[in-house]
């Protein structure tokens, strides 16, 4: 079964660094404090972010 990245329905602004987490299996937390470090080291984490924001698909098991 191939795996598929979705943002997650754990959101703390658009559910992509728990999405990418859970795609890794691996703490949200971790996923989240490493894009702050690559965000103040030179900003490109804020586009990374906000182009992955646009371009995941939604978790289609989520009902909510």
């Amino acid at each position: 079964m191939k795996k598929k990245l979705y943002k997650s329905s754990d959101k703390r602004i658009a559910g992509v660094c728990a999405g990418i987490a859970e795609y890794f299996d691996i703490d949200p937390t971790i996923v989240r404090v490493l894009w702050v470090v690559f965000t103040l080291s030179g900003g490109a984490g804020l586009l990374a972010y906000l182009i992955a924001a646009l371009i995941m698909d939604e978790n289609p098991g989520y009902v909510g």
